[in-house]
């Protein structure tokens, strides 16, 4: 699901089941990590980051731990970025060479909707306009989920730019649908913040990908190189 959001340079590897999913082997320098989690967090921990590996292997990549650095961002061999995302029962990791993109964000969530009060959290006011135009015309799909998902991958792809944190109220989300029953599209984030600087130039908005099928919202942020 995540693949048909991506480019073809970036490589993608998913799991449905995850909660059915038999242990698997954690490299030894991630172990301390989840060495207190419970056995839910555990798994989802473990799986994603054997997607991972998975995916540095048909890069032609030796697999390697994958350890959380900072905000717990994904530490990434050299010469290779990425992201990952989990929820109830899915996971999944993209990479690709740095000198092919700058910078991703992949985010999936349950196709469902938010639970009350979060919307208004995490949305501006004209972002929720723009939700209400949407949901009268395609109220099967869940637009206020598709938002959340679109703003935690804006987020992945911005953060190993800026080392910066984006609050939700920085980034404008304008999605639109590509076809009439709602079930793919684009979006645009506009930065309401300074962008990262590539190639001198300094980035003012991000472009995506959302799909929402399978039960599942995906959206996916590729950043070009300049």
């Amino acid at each position: 699901m995540i693949e048909e959001l991506l480019p073809d340079t970036v490589v993608a590897v998913e799991v449905h089941g995850t909660d059915e999913a038999g242990d698997i082997a954690l490299h030894p320098a991630e172990e301390p990590f989840v060495a207190q989690a419970v056995p839910k967090r555990r798994r989802e921990f473990a799986t994603v980051r054997a997607c991972a590996r998975r995916a540095m292997e048909k890069l032609g990549v030796p697999p390697q731990a994958i350890l959380p650095g900072e905000r717990g961002a994904p530490g990434w061999p050299d010469g290779l970025v990425g992201s990952m995302t989990h929820c109830q029962g899915y996971c999944a990791a993209a990479l690709v060479r740095a000198a092919d993109l700058a910078s991703l964000g992949i985010d999936a969530e349950p196709h469902a909707p938010l639970p009350e009060g979060v919307l208004e959290a995490v949305a501006l006011p004209a972002e929720q306009s723009r939700l209400r135009h949407l949901a009268a015309r395609r109220p099967e799909t869940h637009w206020d989920r598709l938002l959340f998902s679109a703003k935690e991958s804006v987020y992945k792809a911005w953060f190993p730019l800026t080392g910066r944190w984006l609050e939700f109220s920085e980034a404008d989300i304008d999605l639109t649908a590509d076809n009439e029953d709602g079930t793919s599209g684009r979006f645009r984030a506009e930065l309401l913040v300074p962008g990262p600087v590539l190639g001198g130039r300094r980035v003012g908005h991000f472009e995506g990908r959302w799909m929402a099928g399978q039960g599942l919202a995906a959206t996916a942020v590729t950043v070009p190189h300049p």
